[in-house]
């Protein structure tokens, strides 16, 4: 298996494709480099001894493993399964807009920092819904029913904090806001622009940026995923990574495990899919 490299496993149905991809590849390479608060540890130079000595699974050998820093895996399965969970969170960057919004003049004044501005806790969300955005409407002999929270409106955020404006919007707004828009509303903040270009580059852009995860299909959540962790890369060597100040070696790369990442895509995604990964 080359590095630096797409790299693609193909056969008929049940030849073991994915088994091969996920229970040998991705399963042994993780039993070798370790969990990954291991892998932090070694990153920073604390002795922590290496997961060698687990048995390999479904090979005999994997010579070169030691130039992987880290596996990754990016199936399809949902992002979440509760209407809380949405790109902007599990992204990352709705820690960043929360805090535009704890910068601005109405908040400073009152005392607000950024928790004001999460729909998870705090005295900023909605006591109605908590935060959720919607109600459910138990049925007898029916599926249970999701319908607007009557108190927001589906803002999910209580009128005080709606009161306050960034740019002109609400926190409620931004949330509401599409991917295509929210790019050149947040161009001038790398930390939120470059995860939004990535969503846009993958053809996510018509998401909304507080779309429930339970909504979104698997192929839109294996895309989220995949840019999650390419919000991570930093291409020059010595830049912080995604444990918070230390880099990957130079001589180590990232292995990104797909399984079926082309599936229900047309093939203009498909190309802009691969795009974004080489």
């Amino acid at each position: 298996i080359p590095l630096a490299r797409l790299t693609v496993v193909t056969g008929v149905s049940g030849s073991g494709k994915s088994s091969l991809a996920r229970d040998v590849i991705h399963a042994n390479l993780r039993a070798r480099l370790g969990d990954p608060e291991a892998t932090r540890a070694r990153r920073r130079g604390q002795a922590q001894p290496e997961a060698v000595d687990q048995p390999l699974v479904g090979c005999a050998a994997m010579p070169g493993w030691h130039q992987v820093g880290r596996v990754l895996e990016v199936d399809q399965t949902p992002i979440g399964k509760t209407p809380r969970s949405c790109p902007a969170t599990y992204v990352g960057f709705w820690d960043a807009i929360r805090k535009l919004f704890a910068d601005t003049f109405d908040a400073r004044t009152r005392g607000w920092n950024a928790s004001r501005f999460s729909f998870n806790t705090g005295a900023g969300r909605c006591p109605v819904c908590d935060g959720a955005g919607q109600t459910t409407v138990e049925m007898s002999f029916l599926p249970d029913v999701k319908t607007p929270c009557e108190a927001c409106g589906g803002a999910r955020f209580n009128p005080e904090t709606l009161s306050v404006r960034w740019k002109d919007r609400t926190v409620a707004e931004v949330l509401a806001m599409p991917v295509d828009e929210a790019v050149d509303f947040f161009s001038a903040h790398p930390a939120i622009a470059h995860p939004l270009q990535l969503l846009q580059d993958v053809g996510l852009g018509y998401l909304t940026l507080g779309q429930p995860s339970p909504t979104l299909s698997g192929g839109e959540a294996q895309r989220i995923k995949l840019v999650t962790e390419l919000a991570k890369v930093r291409r020059r060597p010595g830049d912080a990574d995604d444990t918070g100040g230390v880099p990957l070696p130079a001589d180590k790369h990232s292995l990104y495990v797909l399984d079926e990442p082309t599936v229900g895509l047309h093939m203009a995604d498909v190309d802009k899919l691969i795009r974004v990964l080489h």
